[in-house]
């Protein structure tokens, strides 16, 4: 069976340079430069994990440079606990767990406003425990019944 085509959705909300700047003022960046190279980064980092319509929809939503960045990215065959995500980020880039885990943060929150809440609700769906809380969310879980309870 094939995939139906999508309607054309609307240019995103943003230019690429204005996304740059919300992130270099969410990650509190010295440089722009530095703001970019941390949005190419963990775009590539998040392109290995998302797959399906969340990606092709996710894509939709930044603009064409980030969404390159995103797209430009073989999907693992493993994904990642959001832990995991943020030490093979790091391993990566050669960054410190600590400088990983705050460029995460500062550009999912940026990706978070850009894709809307139902679009992140699908990603989260798919994606392994800890990614909730590097999109700014609250981490839920549903009660696990013991084997004694069971």
């Amino acid at each position: 069976m094939y995939d139906q085509p999508r309607p054309n959705q609307a240019t995103p909300a943003v230019t690429f340079e204005q996304m740059l700047e919300r992130v270099h003022y969410e990650g509190v960046y010295p440089t722009r430069e530095r703001a970019e190279a941390a949005v190419r980064t963990v775009l590539a980092a998040l392109g290995r994990q998302v797959t399906g319509d969340e990606r092709v929809d996710l894509a939709q939503c930044l603009p064409v440079e980030a969404a390159l960045a995103l797209t430009a990215q073989i999907p693992d065959t493993e994904h990642l606990t959001g832990w995991g995500f943020v030490k093979d980020l790091a391993a990566r880039t050669g960054a410190t767990p600590a400088t990983a885990r705050w460029d995460t943060g500062a550009v999912l929150a940026v990706i978070t406003r850009l894709a809307g809440p139902d679009l992140l609700a699908r990603i989260l769906r798919q994606l392994p425990d800890g990614y909730a809380l590097l999109f700014g969310q609250a981490e839920l879980r549903q009660p696990r019944l013991s084997a004694a309870a069971a």
